[in-house]
């Protein structure tokens, strides 16, 4: 059984796949002051406690946070005995990286066009709504074109939390009108509706710059929470995109 493992900068989300199947996930906060032998104690003690039907024998990293993924590559290595596979611009990804500097692209962004490719027609964009919003997009020749990367939602009410001296913190969720009537839904509007004219805007904006009509898939936290307020729909929610895109690159690696 494969382990995939998505380090973030707000969250580290791990799932153990039998076969193509993903059978189990997780998703922990992240924490730079984590060592080493607290990862991986951590992560053996999820496996251990989750009745699996086979042992974890192979894994698999993407990151984002460069601090940790030597060290969680090591935490795997120490307590599950497994050498890790690093996805980058460097190792097999079934696409090509045509962007000025491949070396820049992040692993997650990465892993989701390699998974997007894959799983839906080409063009396709992948918005993946995490501490950024991404947009990841994949031409009509298999091709990671680039992209669009811009703060998400979190980012942006914590900066008019941080930022203003009478705005208050607030949790992202669904708000029932445009003209928000109070402080906190004026807010939301703003963040939440904001966000999705922006989506709606940019997709526009994409698929006139590719000439033709894309598949639009998202992932990501708040994905669930951003489709009512667009004018087009996702064509897919696939909350397990990158951990599926981390699978189909190690399987091209082995």
């Amino acid at each position: 059984m494969l382990l995939a493992i998505d380090i973030g900068n707000t969250n580290i989300t791990l799932g153990v796949f039998d076969g193509d199947k993903i059978v189990k996930s997780w998703r922990l906060s992240t924490n730079m002051t984590r060592t080493e032998d607290e990862y991986g104690i951590f992560i053996k003690n999820l496996l251990s406690a989750t009745d699996l039907s086979k042992p974890v024998n192979e894994a698999v990293i993407s990151s984002v946070v460069v601090q940790l993924t030597e060290k969680i590559k090591t935490a795997i290595e120490k307590y599950l005995n497994i050498n890790s596979l690093i996805v980058s611009h460097k190792v097999k990804t079934g696409i090509t990286l045509k962007t000025n500097n491949p070396s820049q692209v992040g692993a997650d962004r990465i892993a989701n066009a390699a998974a997007a490719t894959k799983l839906y027609k080409t063009p396709v964009i992948v918005v993946d709504f995490g501490t950024a919003t991404s947009f990841d997009i994949v031409n009509n020749k298999n091709e990671f074109i680039g992209g669009i990367i811009t703060a998400g939602m979190k980012i942006q009410a914590d900066a008019l939390s941080s930022k203003t001296s009478k705005l208050p913190n607030l949790n992202i969720e669904e708000c029932d009108y445009v003209i928000g009537k109070s402080t906190i839904e004026a807010m939301l509007s703003g963040i939440v509706r904001g966000h999705a004219a922006m989506i709606d805007g940019l997709i526009a904006e994409c698929e006139k710059e590719l000439q033709m009509k894309a598949t639009i898939v998202a992932t990501g936290g708040y994905s669930s929470v951003i489709g009512k307020y667009l004018k087009r729909s996702f064509d897919d929610i696939n909350p397990d995109l990158t951990l599926i895109g981390e699978k189909i690159i190690y399987d091209l690696n082995k």
